[in-house]
């Protein structure tokens, strides 16, 4: 993969993240200072899918960065009410939709329902993707839409307290970890502190050692084989892509095995619905955080297009989404990375 110079892509595909859709009036964040446009978030992802649609090169998938629908639908018939509003509307676009799963996806379902829903993208594509995935009740996998690039799903709730049951383990060992760092009555305030901290709230999570070790063996493989690999989570892990008050919770582990690695080339997320954006000095790994369709009035979008070429992927964002050149380490130097 030496080509620097080539023109045609070699696929596309479309992003889009936190749509939280909801049957509601508008309103506001958890701490009210900023606009939630609810029902009018579809009438955005209708944008989106259109104008994928009527694209001259159609993607060959989407990644949708979680957050679908919003927590206010929490209870079965609503909740099931609104994913099918939205699935609706994605099955009416060009192309297959692979679904992150970020912490309104576990306000409106169990891990449980989450792995046998349309959700789960591993059982409703192509059959490889069972084949691919890091554990029984993680939520993460890995695909290759082209000879040569990998993208890999992550599952930034292993570790949380939202989606697993109160009597399980797993829900001990996280509230463990988040009372080591944050002892307000409302887990979902963050800690009195500055900084990094602000990150162990209970809308956030982290990644288990069972997923971080399928992780570094799926990077090998792709060291060995020179792929280029995409990672996607909800939850951004590079504390200069986002907000601190946003990051996985154990983003340092993460982000140490992605450092480890030559294979990656980007990692994507949502959850922060101003979005961000840091190339990493250590591993040249761009960073995106895509801004979220809630919190985007309804007169403007949020979503974009990224064309992958063989030394480098383009972001063509529309609306609030800002377009990017995500070079590949090797091709030409850090010095001619640069917005379009």
């Amino acid at each position: 993969m030496d080509d620097c110079s080539q023109q045609t892509p070699l696929f596309t595909f479309g992003v889009i993240a936190d749509i939280q859709y909801a049957d509601i009036d508008d309103g506001y964040n958890y701490s009210r200072t900023r606009r939630r446009y609810y029902r009018s978030s579809l009438q955005l992802l209708r944008n989106a899918l259109e104008s994928w649609s009527e694209s001259a090169v159609k993607p060959e998938f989407i990644l949708q960065l979680g957050d679908i629908i919003d927590g206010f639908n929490k209870g079965r018939d609503a909740s099931d009410r609104a994913l099918d509003t939205v699935l609706r509307e994605f099955s009416s676009g060009p192309v297959e939709v692979h679904h992150v799963w970020g912490n309104h996806e576990f306000y409106n379902f169990s891990r449980s329902a989450l792995l046998r829903s349309k959700l789960n993208s591993t059982l409703h594509s192509d059959r490889s993707l069972s084949e691919a995935r890091a554990g029984k009740d993680i939520y993460a996998y890995h695909f290759s839409p082209f000879p040569g690039f990998t993208f890999v799903v992550l599952d930034a709730y292993d570790v949380s307290l939202l989606g697993r049951e109160e009597s399980s383990e797993q829900y001990s060992d996280a509230m463990t970890l988040i009372r080591q760092y944050n002892s307000s009555e409302d887990l979902n305030c963050p800690p009195m502190t500055e900084g990094l901290q602000k990150r162990f709230t209970m809308f956030n999570g982290g990644f288990s050692k069972d997923q971080l070790n399928w992780l570094d063996l799926v990077l090998s493989s792709a060291d060995e084989k020179r792929e280029r690999v995409t990672i996607v989570s909800h939850l951004p892990v590079h504390p200069y892509s986002t907000d601190p008050i946003c990051l996985a919770w154990n983003f340092d582990e993460l982000l140490a095995i992605i450092r480890s690695h030559s294979s990656v080339v980007c990692f994507m997320a949502g959850h922060d619905h101003d979005g961000g954006y840091h190339r990493d000095k250590d591993s040249g790994v761009h960073h995106l955080t895509l801004e979220g369709v809630i919190e985007t009035p309804p007169d403007r979008n949020a979503f974009g297009t990224v064309s992958v070429y063989e030394d480098r992927m383009v972001l063509k964002g529309n609306g609030r989404i800002t377009d990017r050149v995500f070079l590949f380490p090797g091709c030409q130097s850090d010095a001619d990375h640069r917005a379009v």
